[in-house]
């Protein structure tokens, strides 16, 4: 949408200049009233059809508007030749108005041939040679400057294009170094939990069965000697879910096969039977991301709070979603609430962040069913 008031503006200051040469050396009789209709006639066309036509170009009216434009001022230029300035001002109304280049080439044509009318009949119809020149003159400079103006606009709209891509392109490459960022650390820290913490509970464990080997079983220090054994345990398992929920797993190949990874390295782990399930959809990274950390957690739950025996994990896309479900035989949704230590508000934050949201619901008989559902950025659909 253009800015009208300048064209009011150049509107009404052409038709008071035009004007006011016109009042101050008027041609004679007929010719004079036929000058100030056109000027008239001029202004009223303006107002009443250009104005709209440029603020919203659309076909066929920008052809309408030239047609008539030609019709003004071919008729004004047959009373008075000095009228010919309202060129400086019709040719780029029918610039803006015009839809796209052919049509402004076209408009253009059509008020050069108004010109040559005009002038024409202002001879009496005995020079052609002058009409015609006047036209072609007056055509040929509105089409030069014209391309030459088209063309500085659309080499800025393709510089302005190419800015919002690099742009983008920043953004999604800066947001790519944060998670990169994000899972380097989540991995330093899997990596020292599992060399350190896990490790020296594990320590614990045995040193715990060895002391209970070595004493009487009557002897009093048994039963602390089982609850220290058994705090190990439950540490060690603690330890090992959080390096299960931070460890890496690439996606480069894809999300399925990161998740058959993952439901592998969680069976041999758990001796929980993983059963997995891909839609052969590609998504972009951060949402395969988001999801693979999404069943890294679901299935820490599993292991701590589930009790199962086995799991199944699928991804479903359809109605424009990719639905993720992780559901297990275990004990139910009682244990995997908000303030456990792998709840769902990591999940549920992770999920908002890309547009996503998270249910929890109990199975059809037993255990938890887990749904994460993010709104799908395809790069790719397998057929």
């Amino acid at each position: 949408m253009h800015n009208m008031r300048w064209w009011d503006a150049a509107v009404i200051g052409m038709a008071l200049i035009t004007g006011g040469i016109l009042a101050i050396d008027p041609p004679y009789g007929m010719a004079e009233y036929g000058a100030w209709a056109a000027i008239g006639v001029f202004v009223v066309l303006y107002f009443a059809f250009a104005r709209r036509v440029m603020r919203r170009p659309r076909a066929p009216h920008d052809l309408i508007l030239a047609a008539l434009l030609a019709v003004v001022l071919g008729v004004g230029l047959s009373f008075e030749p000095f009228l010919s300035f309202l060129q400086a001002i019709v040719y780029p109304m029918v610039w803006v108005a015009s839809a796209n280049l052919r049509r402004a080439i076209i408009g253009n044509v059509m008020v050069g041939a108004g010109v040559f009318a005009g002038y024409f009949a202002w001879t009496n119809f005995e020079n052609p040679l002058l009409a015609g020149g006047v036209a072609t003159l007056s055509v040929a400079f509105s089409l030069s400057l014209g391309l030459w103006i088209t063309r500085i606009e659309q080499a800025g709209e393709e510089r302005g294009r190419l800015l919002a891509e690099l742009e983008s392109m920043q953004d999604e490459l800066a947001a790519m170094h944060r998670d990169a960022g994000v899972t380097s650390e989540r991995e330093r820290l899997a990596r020292e939990i599992h060399d350190t913490l896990a490790q020296s509970l594990t320590g614990l464990v045995l040193l715990a069965q060895r002391a209970s080997r070595e004493i009487e079983p009557t002897d009093a220090a048994t039963q602390t000697i089982a609850l220290i054994e058994q705090t190990a345990r439950e540490a060690l398992g603690e330890a090992r879910a959080l390096v299960a929920a931070n460890a890496a797993v690439p996606v480069e190949s894809g999300l399925a096969v990161a998740l058959v990874r993952l439901g592998e390295r969680f069976a041999r782990e758990t001796g929980v039977h993983v059963e997995t399930r891909v839609d052969s959809v590609r998504l972009d990274r951060d949402l395969e991301v988001v999801l693979l950390r999404c069943t890294q957690e679901a299935l820490a739950n599993v292991r701590k709070h589930a009790h199962a025996t086995s799991a199944r994990v699928d991804v479903i896309a359809r109605d424009g979603e990719v639905e993720l479900t992780v559901e297990d035989d275990g004990v139910g949704p009682a244990g995997a609430d908000e303030e456990s230590g792998f709840g769902v508000s990591g999940m549920r934050e992770r999920l908002a962040l890309v547009g996503g949201r998270l249910s929890l619901e109990p199975g059809a008989a037993t255990g938890t069913v887990l749904r994460a559902t993010v709104p799908v950025r395809e790069r790719e659909v397998d057929a």
